[in-house]
């Protein structure tokens, strides 16, 4: 057991860690773009902070959460979504007291005991958007937009954004009884979950998988059939904005969210190339969260992004994020002054900005030349005791197979010459 890691986590290794880097630096480069800053909460908060913003009968608050005590036998859970967590921090460093609206983003991982299975696990991260203060269908319109353009930037294509209306707490009602009232015949035929949420959240019956659940649900009402008049207006106009940006949708009726704090909008991301879980990415209006924290009623609307589940998706495409090879310069020395010389040169090469390493095994020169093509180093260094007496070295260029003489001074010149024009593919 102590050589095996829990079920439901992966260690992430080098050679797939340089794509989460990667993922996370386009992440925060069009969080920047659209005006948001970075927030990082802690990995564990209050109980009680998910059970009022999450939802007391939602699945992750009653089957899914990590929940513990601690010594001083507070009620502890490692987030399992990292909303109501930005929310409390908002409130709580009072940052509604600045300039409105507020805009934060996070990339983090959270923690729900589910199912582990393809691009879903029990530690799962995710890069998500908080923007508080606005309730204007514009917000609701960039919000999307800039889900499905982080999506671009990584060469996502042929994504479905689907999108609905949950309505608000004066139309949920009515839908609360409609539903009600159509599921009622079928309550004994429905599936153990759907007879739990029959009473609990009827909104998630139009949201179950099970064969017989669905074919019951076919003519259920449905959140749009329900919606107040401002709740159809807000919709209406969002959908303006989004077709004024030319970012296509697919209006879906049955679409609603498992989180309690949803109203308005809610989104979904779909990816058809990852299997039966096909979400890549959610989120929604959540005007009635703030309040249900502790805090004066606020608008607020976001989504989280699944990057396990994005990586899946990348790689079903052949992802390969064109970062350099670490190290860049490999330094392949022989003899003892050599080696200290070699020593102090790879300092400088590094100061320089670029990836450098140096044999500490004695290797042989052979062995070093075969060791630095496995780490994939685009350029080799060799000193030697008589290189250094003659004030030059050996200049190989490993993929072209070229090597020249450099002396000594000129070799970080070279070397940034040579790869400074080759930059790490920007995000």
């Amino acid at each position: 057991m102590l050589t095996t890691r829990p079920r439901g986590t992966a260690d992430i290794l080098p050679g797939q860690v340089e794509k989460w880097q990667f993922i996370e630096a386009v992440a925060a480069n069009v969080a920047r773009e659209y005006g948001y800053r970075e927030v990082r909460t802690p990995i564990f908060e209050h109980t009680e902070l998910f059970i009022r913003g999450v939802g007391a009968d939602t699945d992750i608050v009653e089957k899914e959460m990590y929940t513990f005590r601690d010594r001083g036998k507070r009620s502890i859970t490692l987030r399992p979504e990292n909303t109501a967590a930005v929310v409390r921090a908002y409130l709580e460093n009072s940052l509604y007291a600045g300039p409105q609206p507020v805009k934060l983003y996070y990339i983090g991982p959270m923690f729900r005991y589910d199912r582990p299975q393809a691009g879903r696990f029990r530690q799962f991260h995710q890069f998500g958007v908080e923007l508080f203060g606005t309730n204007h269908p514009a917000s609701d319109a960039e919000v999307m937009a800039m889900a499905m353009n982080f999506y671009r930037r990584l060469g996502l294509a042929g994504l479905e954004l689907h999108v609905n209306s949950v309505g608000c707490p004066k139309c949920r009602p009515v839908m609360r009884e409609s539903l009600l009232n159509f599921f009622a015949p079928y309550h004994d035929e429905l599936c153990p979950n759907c007879r739990n949420r029959y009473r609990k959240n009827p909104l998630r019956l139009l949201d179950c998988k099970t064969e017989r659940c669905a074919e019951i649900s076919i003519g259920a009402p449905t959140t749009v059939d329900c919606l107040c008049v401002d709740c159809r207006s807000h919709f209406e106009l969002v959908q303006q904005y989004m077709d004024g940006l030319g970012v296509p949708y697919k209006l879906n009726n049955r679409l609603v969210r498992g989180l309690d704090y949803y109203t308005h909008t809610a989104f979904e991301i779909m990816a058809s190339d990852i299997g039966a879980q096909s979400s890549i990415g959610a989120g929604g209006r959540y005007n009635g969260l703030i309040e249900a924290v502790g805090g004066a009623p606020a608008p607020g609307i976001g989504f989280a992004l699944g990057l396990e589940r994005i990586i899946l998706s990348l790689d079903k495409r052949s992802f390969n994020p064109g970062l350099k090879p670490i190290p860049e310069v490999f330094l392949a020395v022989t003899g003892d002054t050599a080696s200290r010389e070699g020593f102090k040169l790879l300092a400088s090469i590094r100061a320089a900005g670029l990836s450098a390493d140096m044999d500490y095994q004695g290797r042989s020169l052979k062995a070093q030349m075969k060791y630095a093509g496995k780490l994939g180093a685009r350029y080799t260094v060799i000193i030697g005791d008589e290189e250094l007496r003659q004030g030059r070295v050996v200049l190989r260029d490993m993929s072209a197979g070229e090597q020249k003489e450099v002396a000594l001074p000129d070799v970080v010149s070279e070397l940034t010459g040579g790869l400074g024009g080759e930059g790490r593919q920007e995000a």
